[in-house]
């Protein structure tokens, strides 16, 4: 699959922002899908000069079939039959990443990364053996290279990890794609575009059984925390507040709540930063009918990781992160777990530090 360098989308952008600062969302994916078929379109042309048979496709052209939610669509089903033609006619084909049509024939595009993900359910509707995802990096880490100097490259990770990983800030594979080839249990290989023997990251049904292994540590900014106190003693009406701000597509994660001696309750949970505006936009004009009696968020959090098969049933590990924390006085403000994950919100100026030290501690020890 490849990528162009993302500049031509961002002068689009740019342009955008000349005109409006809040952009239909159906005529603001028309703009941006714009820049792959440039790309697909000189891909083809370079391979005919070659002496390669190439054709390339827009989403729509194949067609990709997505739902109708702009800027961040879903795939609902890919219609194979002009590729697999083209392909017994010894072509190569060239489709376009992060794009899309919905029935009512609306361009819609899949959100960041939506090449992957894309390149994955080609993959799948094709009914390949693997698919390969070339990228500028030569596999995945053990952390973010750019702030963790000893990190180590994972030859092979499962599903399940890689998908902790990609949603916890890895920015190496879009959570999405990774969910469509467990789904399909499709070996997804990702190498380097610009070294010839990488030998790359294979994500598949690997399984470590009960061996215990930290896979990755993590980092994701631009986190804030909200929290909102209840009045009264009432039935919560916790499940309007999800369903509104889910009506905006607005993930949620991280959620706690909080119970007095008096039934009094508090609920707080994380969403990303540029998710801010509209959500508190939401809760405001809300207030009253949810009986929401304040409304506090904090800015400038990080969200930080480890990630690895049996971490559920270690209380060592937890220990040692705490321990860890404790030691390097970094506040905790959330935690959050799962089978696989131990998550922490801190405060953003020391998550670098944060993830040097647990990297450290759990990887390079």
């Amino acid at each position: 699959m490849y990528q162009h360098n993302g500049k031509t989308t961002d002068n689009l952008i740019n342009e955008e922002a000349e005109i409006t600062n809040t952009p239909n969302k159906r005529e603001h994916d028309v703009l941006v899908s714009v820049g792959e078929q440039i790309t697909i379109a000189k891909i083809a042309m370079c391979l005919e000069k070659l002496g390669y048979p190439a054709v390339s496709y827009t989403g729509w052209q194949v067609p990709i079939i997505t739902d109708s939610i702009f800027g961040n669509s879903r795939i609902i089903d890919i219609d194979t039959t002009r590729i697999e033609n083209d392909l017994k006619d010894k072509k190569i084909v060239i489709v376009a990443g992060f794009q899309g049509i919905d029935k009512n024939l609306n361009i819609t595009t899949l959100g960041r990364g939506g090449s992957d993900t894309t390149a994955v359910a080609l993959a799948v509707s094709l009914k390949a053996d693997r698919c390969d995802i070339f990228t500028d990096v030569d596999g995945i880490y053990s952390s973010d290279p750019r702030i963790i100097n000893n990190v180590t490259k994972i030859k092979t990770i499962s599903y399940d990890e890689m998908l902790e990983m990609a949603s916890l800030g890895a920015k190496v594979l879009h959570n999405r794609c990774v969910e469509i080839g467990k789904k399909y249990n499709l070996p997804i290989y990702v190498k380097s575009t610009f070294e010839k023997n990488s030998t790359g990251t294979l994500v598949s049904n690997f399984n470590n059984l009960e061996e215990l292994k930290i896979s990755g540590v993590t980092k994701q900014d631009d986190i804030i925390k909200i929290t909102l106190t209840e009045e009264n003693n009432t039935t919560s009406k916790i499940y309007q507040i999800f369903k509104l701000l889910a009506d905006e597509d607005i993930n949620v994660d991280n959620i706690v709540q909080n119970c007095d001696e008096n039934l009094n309750k508090s609920i707080s949970f994380t969403i990303t930063k540029n998710n801010l505006t509209i959500a508190l936009n939401i809760l405001n004009s809300c207030k009253n009918k949810l009986n929401i009696s304040e409304i506090k968020y904090l800015e400038k959090l990080s969200k930080v990781s480890i990630v690895g098969v049996g971490i559920a049933n270690s209380p060592q590990i937890k220990a040692d992160l705490f321990n860890i924390l404790y030691k390097n006085n970094i506040n905790i403000y959330m935690i959050s777990t799962s089978e696989i994950k131990i998550s922490v919100i801190i405060d953003e100026n020391i998550a670098d530090m944060a993830l040097q030290t647990i990297h450290k501690f759990f990887i390079e020890k």
